[in-house]
């Protein structure tokens, strides 16, 4: 009997220690919020395939999703020729270049010999006036293909411009996942033909919740960023215990909302406190809550 007597303790023990009843009135009440990023579409397309399932959780950076680049990949391919063409006429010009500077070598050594031959009366002016005239032309036309070279060389520069661009239109057409979070809506199929900024998925990350509830002005003072508190949501027989913290502090006051009730239900102002609770799959967005703030 006595052996009964204690095991019937120790199940009474077991059974308190277990419930999360709280007897203490909550301090605040709310409900539980999440960010949601809303994915959108960087180009303009066909989706050819797409796997955001909702309820599905993603990692950051996953692709999960093409949007159809024929069009790009086509146009890349066409600036490609573009400035391989444009490169040829440069080695022609480098060709020119070289040339004519043979020739005013060759006639700078014209010229030195008529000058000699001047000395000795063996030539006539007029040959180092022709000479002289064939290096002016030889001149400008270095100058002419110099101008080529630069005006040839700002052109593959916008060609390679152009085929950055492309490229990073190419790399937009993957739908990749910018945040570790599940799939909460999606709002695209494969074969739908989508447009710059044409929303496809929502997702946010509910590992961290954030619960927004409502403080009477005269617990304001008792409030601090940091502080810890007892966190409790209805259960079937009884009320489950989560640990949060407060990470933001209204810095004003709003009327009380319909759906919030505060410790005094006289009170018309509140301030909004939110707090970060750890998430172990059992808060859902849009869950009532109680707050118990620690001293």
């Amino acid at each position: 009997m006595k052996a009964r007597i204690q095991i019937l303790i120790l199940f009474i023990l077991a059974t308190g220690i277990v419930s999360c009843k709280k007897n203490k009135p909550a301090d605040a009440y709310g409900n539980f919020e999440a960010i949601l990023t809303t994915v959108s579409a960087q180009s303009a397309g066909q989706i050819l395939w797409f796997k955001a399932e909702e309820g599905s959780i993603l990692k950051k950076g996953d692709t999960i999703g093409v949007i159809d680049t024929a069009h790009l990949y086509l146009k890349k391919l066409q600036l490609i020729a573009q400035r391989s063409a444009a490169a040829s006429k440069s080695g022609n010009l480098s060709a020119q270049a070289s040339v004519f500077e043979q020739q005013k070598r060759n006639l700078e050594k014209d010229r030195k010999r008529i000058e000699n031959l001047l000395e000795e009366q063996a030539a006539t002016p007029k040959q180092m006036d022709d000479v002289i005239g064939a290096m002016a032309v030889i001149d400008r036309q270095k100058s002419a293909v110099q101008s080529q070279q630069v005006s040839l060389t700002d052109e593959l520069k916008a060609i390679d411009a152009q085929i950055a661009q492309v490229v990073q239109s190419i790399s937009k057409c993957y739908i990749i996942n910018p945040i570790e979070g599940t799939v909460l809506s999606r709002l695209a199929e494969p074969g739908e033909v989508t447009v710059f900024g044409k929303p496809l998925y929502k997702i946010s990350d509910l590992s961290v919740m954030e619960l927004r509830v409502f403080i009477s002005g005269n617990m304001l003072s008792s409030i601090k960023t940091g502080q810890k508190a007892d966190i409790f949501i209805d259960g079937q027989d009884e009320m489950f215990k989560f640990s949060g913290k407060v990470t933001w502090i209204s810095p004003t006051a709003e009327f009380t909302p319909k759906i919030i009730q505060t410790r005094d239900e006289r009170v018309n102002l509140v301030y909004a406190v939110k707090l970060k609770v750890p998430n172990d799959g059992s808060l859902k967005i849009a869950m009532p809550a109680e707050v118990l703030f620690e001293n």
